[in-house]
């Protein structure tokens, strides 16, 4: 039995661990359903080399002949820090990356989804959203889109799957057959404990994924062997897998990322197989009649460019064309962000300081300039928060 003390740390690390929009961080919040965005529109694919040759603006394009010229010419590039700490993070990370490698003047402010957007189409400000959940705010993308006031230049980051099953390490390493949800059938009694049926800890009632985590343990032919958990909230989903993880006990339970949590204690995804669009749509549905396997659905979360940043700045467009932060860094930071006293700048530091063989490959190819760790010049005009989880309307998946 674990202390009272060890338990409490285990709970305040899940408590602060959200990432972003995670799905029911907000616990007052219900998160979306899963969306269709298969109609979401998408500009050209573009050469990360040459970012406006889709669509002629090659006579807007940066003119390098001038050695005073930098890739942002007179131009502040303002980027957008959203609520949430993994989106604070990616726009502190980018405003130090492009203060040192391409002599740009950056401001970051701080804003949200909606506001972001609006503004990109109004008057071109903010510059770069580099964490735009589209899903959220999908009309007003579209509208925009066609409009030619922004685009999306690029993935945020370099998985599009934020939802999941997962099992703890130590399970994983005591059962390495155990890699997928159909192999569930056969390894129950591992989470059973000695009770006639194992337990599969979903999310609370009220979140979508509840629906779909009911259908798929139908689905996966667990019904039998298998009752279904449903916390009331997200604490209280968060102390039941941190009291089982502090005693090693062996849990399968739904989650999401980034996330600080699967980073710190090592929590491995279960393949649910590939995604279906139909089998998925049935399983969000509590009338599924015949529900199949089916992974859960990737979110589109992109980087979005004002036009004028594609058109009148190619360089910096190509370079967040090639920035897609890999899921396990950005779980790192978060969970570095847990640690007592660190702020979201401090965490943007150390990123750019130790982690040159990540954003290298962003630059294209050019030389890495030194850089000195400090605030992106224009300063920030929101502060680090520590970690507070904030939502973007509506609540989200992640």
């Amino acid at each position: 039995m674990p202390s009272i003390v060890l338990r409490a740390a285990f709970a305040l690390l899940f408590a602060c661990a959200a990432a972003l929009p995670a799905l029911g961080q907000d616990a007052n919040v219900p998160p979306l359903g899963a969306p269709d965005t298969s109609g979401l529109l998408a500009p050209p694919g573009t050469d990360p080399d040459n970012p406006g040759s889709d669509d002629g603006a090659g006579g807007n394009s940066f003119d390098g002949g001038s050695a005073e010229a930098t890739p942002c010419g007179d131009q502040t590039i303002t980027i957008a820090r959203m609520a949430w700490p993994s989106a604070a993070l990616l726009a502190e990370i980018h405003a130090r990356l492009l203060r040192s490698q391409f002599s740009c003047s950056v401001q970051v402010v701080t804003s949200d989804l909606a506001p972001t957007l609006s503004g990109m189409a109004a008057t071109g400000q903010p510059a770069v959203a580099p964490e735009m959940w589209l899903d959220r705010v999908a009309d007003q993308w579209n509208q925009a889109v066609k409009d030619q006031k922004l685009r999306q230049v690029g993935q945020s980051y370099a998985e599009s799957q934020f939802e999941g099953w997962y099992v703890p390490d130590y399970v994983a390493s005591a059962h390495p057959e155990l890699k997928s949800a159909s192999a569930l059938k056969q390894d129950w009694q591992v989470f059973a404990n000695g009770a006639p049926k194992a337990k599969f800890i979903s999310c609370p009632a009220d979140w979508a994924c509840a629906v779909i985590n009911r259908n798929l343990i139908k689905a996966e032919g667990l019904e039998s062997l298998f009752d279904i958990v449903e916390p009331k909230n997200r604490f209280d989903l968060d102390q039941m897998i941190a009291a089982a993880a502090s005693r090693k006990q062996p849990i399968v339970f739904y989650y999401w990322q980034p996330n600080a949590a699967l980073s710190q204690l090592n929590f491995k995804p279960l393949d649910l197989g590939p995604f279906d669009k139909d089998k998925f749509a049935c399983l969000g549905r509590r009338s599924c009649a015949d529900p199949q396997p089916s992974s859960f659905a990737a979110e589109p979360v992109v980087v979005a460019l004002a036009q004028w940043v594609f058109t009148d700045t190619p360089e910096v467009a190509a370079y967040f064309q090639r920035a897609q932060m890999p899921m396990a860094e950005m779980d790192k930071m978060l969970a570095e962000l847990n640690e007592p006293g660190m702020t979201i700048e401090q965490v943007a530091d150390r990123f750019v300081a130790d982690r040159q063989e990540v954003w290298q490959k962003w630059l294209g190819g050019a030389p890495v300039k030194p850089v000195d760790g400090s605030a992106p010049a224009g300063g920030s005009a929101g502060g680090g928060d520590g970690g507070r989880a904030g939502a973007p309307p509506g609540g989200a998946f992640q």
